[in-house]
């Protein structure tokens, strides 16, 4: 196991990757989460087990990279997961995205799907930023946004409020992907629970019924939170990824 920090320009990526055969997995988390997660680990170990390159880090803001949080956006965070990708992994990745880390890992897709083998999200929240958020702040918190330049919400995942900065919520609108053609040409399997507070089952259905491609499945998975993280639903990550390992060309 190899602890490290890989450099994005300013920006210092903390990171763990192991070796092993390809395609390696790339594990992307979530909104303010970090690389030492539950999901995270899990599927390291996972990996080591079946001798497969695997790969966790850290935006920046996030966990032990460098940077404040409050400074980041989507496209930020985009950033350091392609270029500590295409630097670290040897050719295309089964990327498995948590949450936010399911938006970036779309954005990658579309982006650069030279670094794609296959995909596998969990609660996967594209858009949020605009959808989810700015949709559901008030008039007093759009204006406060406006002129503060960040609102505070409230978080069941932290002791303090979630802050949202402006910079947050515009820059998202330059990332959106359920506006514009999403194709997936690699085997794609989204994973969301129905008892999830923060993303809700239509937005499974949205993405499902947007994204194009041959060999795409969504799972739903009765009383799942969004943690997505007891025994059952980590077989499930699992056994999501083995099905795609074994669908890729690669």
């Amino acid at each position: 196991m190899a602890d490290g920090i890989h450099r994005n320009g300013a920006r210092h990526l903390a990171y763990t990757r192991t070796s092993g055969r390809e395609p390696g997995v790339v594990f992307l988390g979530g909104f303010r989460s970090d690389k030492e997660g539950t999901k995270a680990i899990y599927l390291q170990e996972w990996a080591q087990r079946h001798d497969r390159a695997f790969l966790r880090f850290d935006y920046s803001g996030h966990g032990q990279s460098s940077g404040e949080f409050l400074d980041g956006a989507i496209g930020d965070w985009f950033e350091d997961a392609v270029d500590i990708i295409s630097s670290l992994c040897d050719g295309p990745q089964v990327l498995v995205g948590s949450s936010m880390g399911g938006w970036i890992s779309l954005l990658i897709a579309r982006e650069r799907p030279d670094l794609v083998a296959g995909l596998v999200t969990i609660a996967a929240a594209p858009d949020f930023t605009e959808d989810s958020m700015w949709a559901g702040f008030d008039a007093g918190q759009r204006a406060k946004l406006a002129e503060a330049g960040c609102v505070e919400l409230p978080s069941e995942y932290s002791e303090g409020p979630y802050v949202i900065t402006r910079r947050l919520i515009e820059e998202g609108r330059e990332r959106l992907v359920l506006r514009t053609p999403l194709a997936l040409p690699f085997p794609t399997r989204f994973l969301q629970g129905t008892a999830d507070a923060d993303v809700d089952t239509s937005v499974a259905y949205r993405l499902l019924d947007h994204a194009q491609g041959a060999d795409i499945r969504l799972t739903l998975v009765k009383g799942a939170d969004h943690r997505f993280s007891d025994p059952d639903c980590l077989a499930m990550i699992e056994q999501a990824i083995d099905d795609v390992s074994a669908r890729t060309a690669v």
